[in-house]
């Protein structure tokens, strides 16, 4: 049950005086259901009313308070012209303007020879000052009343900014005094207020600094955030950690064989990723293990090691790939390595039917078959293992935690390794995967050389073509990436259709085009081509983006190189440079470029390093954008700025596990109040694991 104590926060918005079932709508889409999410809608700006000036000195587009003396009202000459009325001072004279006005409100409220003080921004029409709809009309004994410094919020259509600052004020007076969850060294450290009284600062700013991420009442909140989510994090790797694994202990019977037929020799960091996941998979807890590598660091290998320890236990391992493609390359990748070994792998996909999928699934079943890749085709209810022992997922963000569930369900104790090519920055590792355990490949396989990465303007497209010329009659494969133009699949499918006439024209039927559009045995019929060789050039939107593998492709050709995020850019330059030949990749940009577009770009050519290039993004575009926080399973924040408040991330991981260390069930005072925190932050899920052990 939610502690009493948050009822005032968790009532619907509609509670709040002045908003009915329709402003409710609007703040329902704006803040959340709930008061509480007022709370976390932070000002973004500072609207100053200090400002008295004489009207002949006013600037256009300022916001000042005057003392006028009302003259005349104008009413409208004709309908949807705006009504009008007249005022001055000894310094000048300003319109007040209102649209579709009560006639009755406005006469009453401005009776003429009356003074009145008037607050708003003025702009200048036909020569005239003008002041729409006044946030402030008030006789000049009640100027107190107007606030000097206000703070402005975002905005969603049919919302004023008087009603979300009147929403906001109500729900801080609703805010209770909270019992104190942060630890008392950490508060007296960084000299923080109690919880209301930060939340009263955040929203009243005295000066445009009280903004700031840095001040200690924002420190505060946005410490409470991450420090809810650690807890929550700490506590699911509890849980889990309760959670009956099974010992799977490497004999080496078949990874030495396999190792023998290794046409490389592993890196040092896959070396270490090996040991760590045998290590915790020999452990009576069931492991879950993070794998970041970079693109073609040689992830695929080091499961595939983790799949031969299940099957030397006498168990089975699956090995999950997000698209069919993907699937198919992995089972190629491996295939031929464990066939050399004397072993065999099955592929299973949505494309497997009848016979053959009846088959391979009476194999699962009957235990006859330990290895297996293929689709999410494997989480489906209808497959049965006899003795899952290891699931390997790829490309994490693309699979929700119900399908890693699903999947670890298909066995007793199954251990979860999951994978992703998208090098995560270590503060949002921490954020997001702070219930795991995380190995990192830091190393290219032997014999990978740099790429060669140039910045060059799109006006030098011609130049760029004949490049190509000179690319392909040497025998190599080109990829040419089209932009993604305002998320929509349709207007970056009419520029890769362009672009692929454009180069038909050069270079004839050797070009290909693949597009998230087209049906999926199209789009594989077009990339075996191009692995084959029968196409040297294919045109793309970023469908190819994760985990295709042609090694004779050496050059990548991204247009509009500036659109992409830095992460983005880096994946697609991955699909190049994975044999032993020379690769360029070249990011073709539209002039005028921004700071922030030449700095990205610019970190691009100085460095292949992804970890390096992710934190790079981070501070360039703050967590977000980083990931595209819907697609990656990212926590989002409201009051923790990943960039800004890093060094609070680590801060709150190590009181978490101390606390929980001290306290598993949070009994104590201290717990007690971090239940609290759990359900103001909504972890409502979480604090139930405490209760069901």
């Amino acid at each position: 049950m939610r502690p009493q104590i948050l009822y005032p926060l968790f009532a619907p918005v509609t509670s709040l005086p002045g908003i009915g079932p329709r402003l409710g709508k609007l703040f329902e889409k704006l803040t959340g259901p709930n008061v509480s999410g007022l709370l976390w809608h932070l000002p973004t700006g500072l609207l100053d009313r200090q400002q008295e000036p004489p009207i002949d000195t006013v600037l256009d587009g300022a916001t000042v308070t005057l003392k006028v003396q009302v003259t005349i009202h104008l009413p409208p000459l004709r309908p949807r012209q705006p009504y009008r009325v007249s005022c001055v001072n000894d310094t000048g004279a300003v319109d007040l303007v209102f649209f579709n006005p009560r006639v009755d409100y406005i006469q009453n409220l401005l009776p003429p020879g009356e003074w009145r003080i008037v607050s708003g921004r003025v702009e200048r029409y036909a020569g005239t000052l003008n002041m729409v709809h006044p946030d402030y009309i008030l006789p000049p004994e009640r100027i107190a009343e107007i606030k000097r410094l206000e703070p402005t919020y975002g905005l969603t259509a049919g919302l004023t900014p008087r009603l979300v600052l009147k929403a906001v004020a109500a729900a801080i007076d609703r805010a209770p005094d909270m019992p104190e969850w942060i630890d008392a060294h950490v508060m007296k450290r960084h000299q923080w207020p109690k919880w209301k009284a930060a939340v009263e600062a955040v929203h009243r700013p005295a000066g445009a600094t009280d903004l700031e991420p840095g001040t200690v009442a924002r420190q505060r909140l946005a410490y409470d955030e991450l420090l809810a989510s650690q807890v929550a994090l700490a506590l699911v790797r509890q849980h889990n950690r309760r959670l009956a694994g099974r010992p799977c202990v490497a004999t080496g019977a078949l990874t030495s064989r396999v190792k023998a037929r290794l046409p490389y020799d592993l890196t040092a960091s896959q070396r270490l990723a090996i040991e760590e996941i045998a290590n915790d998979m020999a452990s009576p807890q069931r492991m879950l293990r993070l794998l970041q590598g970079d693109v073609g660091s040689g992830k695929t290998v080091v499961a595939l090691f983790a799949m031969l320890i299940a099957a030397e236990a006498g168990g089975q391992a699956a090995l999950l790939a997000p698209t069919d493609l993907l699937a198919r390359q992995h089972f190629a990748t491996l295939e031929p390595l464990l066939r050399a070994a004397g072993l065999e792998l099955r592929l299973l996909t949505g494309r497997d039917k009848g016979k053959t999928r009846d088959k391979i699934l009476a194999d699962l079943a009957s235990g006859e078959t330990k290895l297996v890749v293929g689709t999410h085709a494997l989480v489906q209810e209808s497959i049965v293992f006899d003795d899952l022992r290891l699931a390997v997922v790829d490309e994490q963000h693309r699979f929700g935690v119900q399908q890693r569930v699903a999947l670890s369900e298909k066995g007793k104790g199954v251990d979860l390794l999951v994978m992703t090519a998208t090098p995560i920055p270590r503060t949002l590792t921490l954020t997001a995967y702070g219930d795991i355990d995380v190995s990192r490949l830091t190393e290219k396989p032997p014999g990978r050389q740099p790429i060669d990465t140039r910045i060059i303007p799109l006006d030098r497209l011609n130049e760029v073509a004949e490049g190509l010329r000179r690319a392909t009659a040497q025998g190599s494969r080109v990829y040419w990436v089209c932009p993604l133009v305002d998320e929509s699949e349709l207007i970056d499918l009419a520029a890769a259709t362009e672009r692929h006439e454009m180069l038909r024209m050069l270079f004839g039927d050797r070009v290909g085009l693949v597009h998230g559009q087209q049906k999926a045995a199209d789009r594989d019929k077009t990339m075996a081509q191009f692995q084959e060789g029968s196409i040297d050039i294919l045109v793309a939107t970023t469908v190819i983006e994760v985990g295709v593998d042609v090694p004779q492709a050496t050059v990548m050709v991204i247009e509009h190189a500036e659109r992409f995020g830095l992460a983005q850019l880096h994946q697609l330059r991955g699909r190049v440079g994975r044999g032993s030949a020379k690769s360029s990749c070249l990011l073709l940009y539209q002039t005028p470029l921004s700071e922030t577009a030449k700095a990205r770009l610019n970190i691009m050519r100085e460095t292949e390093d992804g970890f390096r290039i992710a934190e790079e993004d981070l501070r360039l575009r703050g967590a977000g954008e980083l990931l595209g926080t819907r697609q990656s399973g990212l926590p989002e924040f409201h009051l923790a700025d990943l960039v800004a408040h890093a060094d609070l991330i680590q801060i709150a991981r190590d009181d978490a596990r101390l606390v929980l260390e001290k306290d598993p069930e949070l009994v104590s005072e201290r717990g007690l109040a971090l239940r609290i925190l759990l359900y103001l932050f909504e972890k409502d899920a979480v604090v139930k694991t405490i209760r069901s052990g």
